[in-house]
């Protein structure tokens, strides 16, 4: 077992990224040309407040949420999908990411008052983050998502109470368990504001898993998830495959709109798989086979494939953030709720889209767009093939012990 988890662990120290930590403290916005960016957020966490400026909010778990106003400063001559770190502190503007402004909320009050002055045509986004993220690093991965995608939305981050370390795992875990009803009140409270028209919901990796377990208890609760929730867009989910399919259903109807980026080549969902008893993780499997091209189709669901997307991250599991082209694909249609059947896409060489049953070239970055679907399951090994099948529909509907 220690000689097949080293190089496990190897993989995720020698891909991980290195940068100063402590950048929350604000600095003066750049006076040089061309002037940067700025990226303005709203930012509710069940964080602890690590009683330091420079940090904020640590890993720890808070009873209380609480909720902030931070200003993001990108520079003008930047890659796309790049995150420019500062190399030492305090941050430098015109090459840098940079905090330039911080205040918190204390009331929803205030809350809806920020809201209404920075509304973008009634339209949120909220992001949730995946697996060992700091307060920071979810901070600044949204400013590039939305500066890169070029959305019109106001950007509303929730962050729970990830440890960042790659040996807490299960503790990462449990916090998205501890965090499922404080996302549930913040999409609750942010439906509830008249300001606001409609809602998309963004999770990545782990935080896809926080994200339907909070839809899940919001349709429990009402029958149905709130109407103002038109999109939710799931990035590399690092959910169960037959769980996913039972949260599907449990949100209730009318649902969302719903779509999940994949790649195959995921090499954290390879790892969190094993960690997990070798159960696929939904953001791992091949949209464009059977079982899971039937049931997409008849769940309405989008699945579009990265596996042949290029990207800087050695673990392939940012890539929806780190390519231009989809990223802006998220800020351009699939936040708007358009299709991806029309002449309009144009994703990289050799992409096809099978929606409705029917496979057909969209355009010339490398994707698979799956239309479709509520009941996913665990990737049938071929020797249980026709076992798994039979247990699609079952997995669909609630059922109750028989005497």
């Amino acid at each position: 077992m220690v000689k097949r988890v080293a190089p496990i662990l190897l993989l995720l120290l020698l891909t991980g990224c290195g940068h100063p930590d402590g950048v929350m403290v604000p600095v003066a916005a750049s006076t040089v040309a061309p002037v940067p960016s700025k990226v303005e957020m709203l930012v509710a966490t069940t964080r602890q407040p690590s009683g330091d400026p420079a940090t904020l909010f640590n890993g720890e778990r808070s009873p209380k949420p609480y909720l902030t106003q931070i200003t993001v400063s990108i520079p003008a001559k930047r890659e796309a999908g790049t995150v420019e770190w500062p190399k030492r502190l305090p941050p430098n503007p015109a090459t840098e990411f940079a905090v330039t402004h911080v205040s918190q909320i204390d009331t929803i009050a205030q809350g809806r008052a920020w809201f209404s002055q920075h509304t973008k045509g009634g339209h949120a986004l909220v992001f949730i983050h995946g697996f060992n993220n700091t307060y920071e690093d979810s901070v600044f991965r949204l400013a590039q998502i939305v500066h890169d995608s070029k959305m019109n939305a106001v950007p509303v981050l929730f962050t729970w109470p990830s440890r960042a370390e790659i040996t807490a795992y299960q503790y990462d875990k449990e916090s998205t368990n501890y965090s499922r009803t404080g996302l549930e009140q913040a999409l609750r409270t942010l439906a509830a504001d008249p300001n606001v028209k409609d809602i998309t919901v963004m999770a990545h990796s782990m935080g896809s898993w926080l994200a339907m377990e909070s839809l899940r208890q919001m349709g429990i609760r009402d029958g149905h998830v709130n109407s103002k929730i038109h999109n939710v867009i799931l990035a590399s989910p690092d959910i169960d495959i037959q769980v996913f399919a039972k949260q599907y259903v449990e949100m209730g109807a009318p649902r969302p709109k719903l779509t999940i980026f994949v790649s195959q080549d995921d090499k954290a969902l390879a790892i969190s798989s094993f960690i997990t008893g070798r159960v696929s993780r939904l953001g791992a499997i091949n949209p464009a086979e059977e079982p899971y091209r039937s049931k997409l189709e008849e769940a309405g669901i989008t699945a579009i494939d990265l596996t042949k997307v290029k990207s800087g991250d050695g673990l392939n599991h940012g890539k929806f953030a780190e390519s231009p082209e989809i990223v802006q694909l998220i800020g351009q249609r699939l936040m708007t709720g358009q299709t991806l059947t029309d002449s309009n896409v144009s994703l990289g060489e050799g992409i096809t889209a099978v929606v409705g049953g029917t496979v057909s070239n969209i355009g010339t970055v490398a994707a698979t767009a799956v239309a479709a679907p509520a009941i996913i399951v665990d990737q049938p090994r071929r020797a249980k093939k026709k076992a798994a099948d039979q247990t699609l529909s079952g997995d669909l509907e609630s059922q109750t012990l028989t005497q």
